[in-house]
């Protein structure tokens, strides 16, 4: 297997996140919408907690009425 940072001339011994990322535009509300969904979601499929709501680190508490650990600016 190959080192993610290998390609990097800048990386001389370790990278952590992989270079080749895809980035996409949130060209609309449903899109953005499905990508936050996305994100609240996985510390739940990932097996850490039952609900999104329940990861402590995740904006889902501000979005179900809760106050979260940051600050947040709502997405419109």
């Amino acid at each position: 297997m190959e080192r993610a940072g290998k390609k990097n001339s800048n990386n001389t011994d370790f990278q952590f996140w992989r270079q080749d990322n895809h980035p996409i535009e949130l060209w609309g509300n449903h899109m953005m919408d499905q990508k936050l969904e996305y994100v609240h979601m996985n510390p739940v499929v990932s097996g850490f907690v039952d609900s999104p709501e329940a990861y402590l680190y995740s904006s889902a508490r501000d979005y179900a009425g809760e106050k979260g650990l940051l600050e947040i600016k709502f997405m419109q």
